[in-house]
Order: C-alpha cells, then sequence, then structure tokens
C-alpha cells in the first residue's frame, strides 16, 4: 500500500510564490497590452502603488494587523486587475510568461530601474549635503 506523500509547508509556499511570480509578471505583459481596459491599467497601478509605498492603511509596527493589511490589499488588487482584464489578454501573457528570455529581460529592466532610482536619491542626497556644507 503505498501512501500518498502530501507537500510540506514549505514546498507550498514556494509553489504559492512562484505562481505569484509568474501570475504578476503576465499581469506586467498584459498591463502593457492596448486590449487592456484603463480601469484594469489604473487598478495595477494602484496596487503596485500600494505595495510599494512606505505609507500603508495599517502601520505595520501594530502587531499583525500591520501586515494584515498588505495580505489582504496587494492580492486583492491583483485578483481584481485580472477579474477586468480580457481573458485572451491574459492567455497571451501568460503565454509569453513562459518565455525564459522575457523573464530574464524583464529582471534586468527592473534592476536597471532599481539602480537608476538609487544614483538618483544618492545624488539628490549628495546635492543637499554639499548645500549644507557650502553654507
Amino acid at each position: 500500500m503505498q501512501q500518498k506523500l502530501r507537500p510540506t509547508l514549505n514546498q507550498r509556499l514556494r509553489g504559492r510564490a512562484t505562481a505569484l511570480r509568474h501570475e504578476t509578471h503576465a499581469l506586467v505583459l498584459a498591463y502593457a497590452d492596448p486590449r487592456t481596459p484603463r480601469i484594469a491599467r489604473l487598478i495595477v497601478v494602484a496596487t503596485v502603488a500600494y505595495a510599494l509605498s512606505p505609507i500603508d492603511l495599517i502601520p505595520d509596527p501594530i502587531p499583525v494587523l500591520g501586515y494584515l493589511d498588505d495580505l489582504l490589499i496587494v492580492p486583492a488588487g491583483i485578483a481584481l486587475a485580472i477579474r477586468l482584464i480580457p481573458a485572451e489578454v491574459m492567455v497571451d501573457a501568460r503565454k509569453r510568461t513562459a518565455n525564459p528570455d522575457a523573464e530574464a529581460s524583464l529582471g534586468r529592466w527592473g534592476a536597471a530601474i532599481v539602480v537608476a532610482v538609487w544614483i538618483a536619491a544618492l545624488a539628490l542626497a549628495g546635492s543637499v549635503v554639499w548645500r549644507a556644507v557650502r553654507r
């Protein structure tokens, strides 16, 4: 008699994280598609802005509740955006995410944007310090 091996919690979480990464990549590709309605694009932008924003509805230092809004609002925004995007657009986007070259390209662009933001922030900080020292 053979027992069914259930995946461990770690394996299930890794699987969900991988699925979320692919779905998020598909959402980015669908956002860029001209067939995507404006309201869906607005939901995608609002969800990403909320996820990356340092300002939360409930501050993170509040135990449990601080992270609860992130665990509810961001996935709800992603789910709503996916529901608002036409099915054929999402199918096309999911097919494109299966191409590892496209994902590597997206990663390079993301890294370039992050580096550019950090360089701009450092230049701004350096400018402020330089002006303060010159006075």
